[in-house]
């Protein structure tokens, strides 16, 4: 059975899933890159994004590598896809990754603004959906064909899933950075009321991976 999940999400100590003043310059927010630093140093990662080296062994690389397994579909927020605001101006961004991103399957991208979808190499497609979480969600298993629907980002995203209990599993990579403010993806949300609990954790130099649940 298809599942919504959430994972290799990176969270500062106090809870922010990104920096603040996000920007061009700024995708993560300032300060943000420090918590993403787990997954920088893993062979996954770095392939992602056609780099040589990481680690090709360890807890790191074992999570970031699960985090691809079985995904037929994803979900991104605005924010997630690009810095632009309000109307699109043009059809020129088409997101941070160039003409081959890292997806290889379709992504619906969360927005209150319509577009056409953008068909890129490598398997990736880029539907914009203006009528909520849930068609978002209803497209993308349709899409995905019985895989996994992975829910990429940002905190504002996952937490309307989080809240409407629609997310299956979670796995957050803590870092041992302050932000001190920012995105915070749990506050305000009751997550045992909501049915979540903590199955697993792991720590490692530069992360504690925990992984979450719906009881």
């Amino acid at each position: 059975m298809s599942k919504l999940r959430v994972n290799a999400f990176s969270l500062s100590l106090d809870g922010y899933g990104a920096g603040p003043d996000q920007d061009l310059q700024n995708p993560l927010g300032v300060g943000g890159p420090a918590v993403h630093k787990w997954a920088f140093s893993t062979r996954t990662f770095r392939k992602m994004f056609g780099e040589e080296g990481g680690a090709t062994t360890g807890a790191d690389e074992d999570f970031a590598a699960r985090s691809f397994e079985n995904v037929g579909a994803w979900i991104l927020g605005r924010n997630m896809f690009g810095p632009i605001r309000g109307e699109w101006p043009d059809d020129s961004w088409k997101g941070w990754w160039g003409d081959n991103p890292p997806y290889h399957v379709p992504v619906f991208v969360l927005t209150h603004h319509e577009r056409a979808p953008i068909t890129m190499e490598g398997g990736t497609t880029f539907y914009f959906v203006t009528d909520g979480i849930h068609s978002a969600l209803e497209q993308a298993k349709a899409a995905a064909g019985g895989k996994d629907v992975r829910v990429g980002g940002g905190v504002a995203t996952i937490r309307q899933y989080l809240q409407e209990r629609l997310i299956d599993e979670m796995h957050l990579a803590i870092s041992p950075v302050l932000l001190g403010r920012g995105e915070s993806l749990f506050s305000g949300l009751d997550m045992l009321k909501l049915g979540y609990q903590c199955t697993e954790q792991v720590a490692t130099a530069l992360a504690t991976h925990v992984a979450i649940k719906r009881a």
